[in-house]
């Protein structure tokens, strides 16, 4: 399953992906971490030391190695060179899969040893002097896009993405690529003024959203949620003296979670879990199409020099009966 976790600056979204990520990891389950927020702290919420996680490889540093492993043997994609954000898997392409080893995540994903489990980390690196008035950090999280387009992943199978903050990841149609997207808001108005953005431009997509409240501190807090974003509530998170002792870089062991805030989070799986069953691979394919052409119609073209329309191959859907090419 493909999971995103959204939210406005400040409203615990990274803490809460870390501790899903946890949740999962703790379980058994095959993991794929993803840090493709501006703000690089899934790392450091992961536990990992900060100067390790500053060292974590950036997946827009090696862009051109994931083009060129993706594009493999497709014969619509005239070079890597030729391929954005978007471009979309074709007869010939290279998918990726969860569980496997392959030359991106050789390149671009770390173990993270967790107690009771492990995940990969992928990160899009930070924003750095280098790019100030000359690139959006959007051109870092294009690397993250293209991997979701050409990923083939199963049942008990997850990747989790700490996206950045706000209405941002409106900017491309990167908004698209996930099963069930988690919005962590606090019980304020400007906690929920981002899941009416969210809500009013996922609503022509199917894009599945649930809402959890953060920092909630007694009844009237879920009633005020409740009241502002209805059934779209799915579980509220409390204080806790866990995360506080993580966030001083002193966690327990993750066992040790209060029951409230463990509860919680096997909501978030069962809720997750539960749109496997409503996958829709064409609906998929066809929406990764529409942001393809519009990309390549608004800037793409230009920019290659090429005809990014002729990259999309009518009778491809990508899908899990697929077999990856070697």
């Amino acid at each position: 399953m493909k999971i995103a976790f959204v939210g406005k600056g400040g409203s615990g979204k990274t803490t809460l992906s870390a501790l899903f990520i946890r949740h999962l990891a703790a379980s058994g389950a095959p993991v794929v971490a993803v840090d493709a927020d501006i703000n690089q702290h899934l790392g450091a919420a992961l536990g990992l030391d900060e100067e390790v996680a500053v060292g974590l490889p950036a997946m827009g540093a090696r862009l051109p190695l994931i083009k060129d492993y993706l594009r493999g043997s497709n014969q619509r994609i005239a070079s890597a060179a030729t391929m954005i954000k978007t471009t979309p898997p074709g007869e010939g392409s290279r998918l990726l899969r969860v569980g496997e080893n392959n030359p991106v995540y050789d390149a671009c994903a770390r173990p993270v040893e967790l107690d009771g489990g492990d995940a990969r980390l992928m990160v899009t690196g930070p924003f750095t002097e280098a790019d100030l008035g000359v690139s959006c950090y959007h051109s870092k999280t294009g690397a993250v896009e293209l991997c979701l387009n050409h990923l083939v992943d199963g049942r008990s199978e997850y990747v989790v993405v700490d996206m950045t903050a706000g209405s941002d990841s409106f900017a491309s149609g990167m908004f698209t690529r996930f099963d069930m997207t988690f919005l962590v808001a606090e019980p304020t108005r400007k906690g929920v003024s981002v899941y009416r953005q969210y809500k009013d431009y996922a609503r022509d997509f199917d894009v599945a959203l649930k809402v959890v409240g953060n920092k909630v501190q007694g009844q009237d807090d879920i009633d005020f949620l409740r009241a502002e974003v209805g059934d779209d509530l799915l579980v509220t998170v409390g204080h806790s003296d866990w995360v506080r002792a993580m966030e001083k870089g002193r966690p327990p062991r993750f066992e040790h979670l209060e029951d409230a805030n463990r509860r919680s989070l096997s909501a978030l799986q069962a809720a997750a879990d539960a749109t496997y069953e409503l996958r829709d691979w064409e609906r998929y394919t066809r929406q990764m199409v529409h942001f393809h052409l519009k990309n390549a119609n608004s800037w793409g073209n230009e920019r290659t020099g090429a005809d990014l329309a002729a990259q999309i191959d009518p009778g491809f859907v990508l899908g899990e009966g697929l077999v990856a090419t070697a």
